[in-house]
C-alpha cells in the first residue's frame, strides 16, 4: 500500500493510533494528574518553563510529557506557548469538579487497564482471571474492593464522573413525572439518586447497594434528605418495599442473562400494579459491531470486574423486561455516551 492510499484508509489511520493509544493514554492522564490542564486553564499561553516551575517535572521529561499530549491535540503550542484545546478546557481543566473527565482517567488508569494485560487470559478461561491481582476471596470486583477503601474511593470517584456525565439524559425522562418513590438498585453513592431528586421536587428514593458502597452514599456530603440508603445484596436479600418505579442505572450489564431476568423478576415482585422498571445504561448497536464505549466496558467486566456481562443491544433487555411479566416494554435510544432507556409496567 503506497502513503497516499494510507492516509485514506480510516482503519488504517485508526489502527495507527491505536497502537500508540495505552502510551499516549497515560501521558494524558499523567497530565491530568500534575494539573496541568487545570494550570493553563488559568494561565494560557504558559511558556514550558512555566509549566515546569508549577508541577516540578525535570525539563526534559516534561518536554517528552507535553509532546505526547500535543500529538492527542489535547495541547496546542502556538509560538512556543501552550494552551488547553477546547476539548481539554471542557473536559479536564476544572479537575477538582465532581464531573471531572480527569477523576475517570485516574480511575481507568488504577483499576480497569492493569486488567487488560491479562485479557488473553481471562477470555480463554471464561473468567475474570484478572480479579487475582485483588486480594480476598469474592468473585467480583465490587466485592473485594471493600477491602481496599482508597481504591474503593478512586473507583467509586470515577463511576461518578462518569455517570454525571451522562445522567441529565436520565433525570430528565418523563417516565420520572408522576413516580414518587425509586428503588435506585446498585445505586452506588448515591449521585444518581441525587440528581433524581433534585430535578423531581416530589420524589424521593432508595440506594440499595452493598454495605461498603452505601457507606460512600451515607456519608456523601449533602446529601438530599429525600434520598435514604439500605445496604444489602442485591441478589439474595429482598428488594426494600414501597418504591412505585425500579431503578438500574449501570447495573444490569455487569451480569449475564439469568442474574439479569433475576433482578427484574425481583422488581417485578416489588413493584406495585402500575409500577415501572427504568433501565439505563450502554447500548451496543443491535448487530454488535459499533459502540467504542460499550465495546470498553464489555471488556472490562470479562475480564475484571465479573467475569460475564457486556453493553447489552436493547433487543436483549426488551426480551428480558417481557420474559420478567413486564408490558408496554420499549427503549428509547440514542442517548449521551451510547446510552439507551429501556421501560416496562406491572399490569
Amino acid at each position: 500500500m503506497n502513503n497516499a492510499a494510507q492516509k485514506d484508509d480510516p482503519v488504517l489511520e485508526r489502527f495507527h493510533f491505536l497502537v500508540n493509544a495505552p502510551a499516549l493514554f497515560n501521558a494524558v492522564t499523567t497530565a491530568a494528574e500534575l494539573r496541568i490542564f487545570a494550570f493553563l486553564s488559568g494561565s494560557p499561553g504558559a511558556s514550558a518553563a512555566e509549566i515546569r516551575s508549577f508541577c516540578g517535572l525535570p525539563a526534559h521529561q516534561l518536554r517528552v510529557l507535553l509532546q505526547a499530549v500535543c500529538t492527542t491535540g489535547l495541547l496546542e503550542r502556538r509560538n512556543g506557548a501552550y494552551h488547553n484545546s477546547s476539548v481539554a478546557e471542557d473536559l479536564l481543566a476544572a479537575d477538582e469538579e465532581p464531573d471531572s473527565w480527569s477523576h475517570i482517567l485516574t480511575g481507568w488508569k488504577e483499576v480497569y487497564y492493569p486488567a487488560f494485560a491479562d485479557m488473553t487470559t481471562a477470555l480463554r478461561a471464561g473468567t475474570n482471571t484478572a480479579l487475582a491481582a485483588h486480594p480476598g476471596d469474592e468473585p467480583t470486583l465490587y466485592g473485594r474492593l471493600s477491602r481496599n477503601p482508597p481504591l474503593e474511593e478512586v473507583f467509586h470517584r470515577a463511576m461518578t464522573a462518569f455517570t454525571l456525565r451522562s445522567v441529565d439524559a436520565l433525570i430528565e425522562q418523563p417516565v420520572f413525572g408522576d413516580v414518587r418513590h425509586v428503588l435506585d438498585v446498585g445505586g452506588g453513592d448515591g449521585s444518581t439518586s441525587a440528581r433524581l431528586v433534585a430535578r423531581h421536587p416530589e420524589l424521593r428514593t432508595t440506594v440499595f447497594d452493598m454495605p461498603s458502597v452505601s457507606r460512600l452514599a451515607s456519608d456523601a456530603e449533602a446529601q438530599p434528605d429525600r434520598v435514604s440508603v439500605t445496604p444489602g445484596d442485591i441478589f439474595t436479600d429482598p428488594f426494600p418495599e414501597g418504591p412505585d418505579a425500579v431503578l438500574f442505572s449501570h447495573v444490569l450489564e455487569i451480569f449475564d442473562e439469568d442474574a439479569i431476568l433475576l433482578l427484574m423478576r425481583k422488581a417485578y415482585d416489588a413493584l406495585p400494579t402500575g409500577g415501572r422498571v427504568v433501565v439505563y445504561g450502554y447500548n451496543v448497536s443491535d448487530d454488535e459491531t459499533d459502540g467504542v464505549f460499550g465495546a470498553r466496558l464489555g471488556l472490562y467486566f470479562n475480564v475484571l470486574a465479573s467475569g460475564q456481562g457486556m453493553a447489552y443491544p436493547a433487543r436483549d433487555y426488551e426480551r428480558w423486561l417481557c420474559e420478567a411479566g413486564f408490558e408496554d416494554v420499549g427503549t428509547v435510544p440514542g442517548l449521551p455516551y451510547e446510552h439507551g432507556l429501556s421501560l416496562g409496567v406491572k399490569r
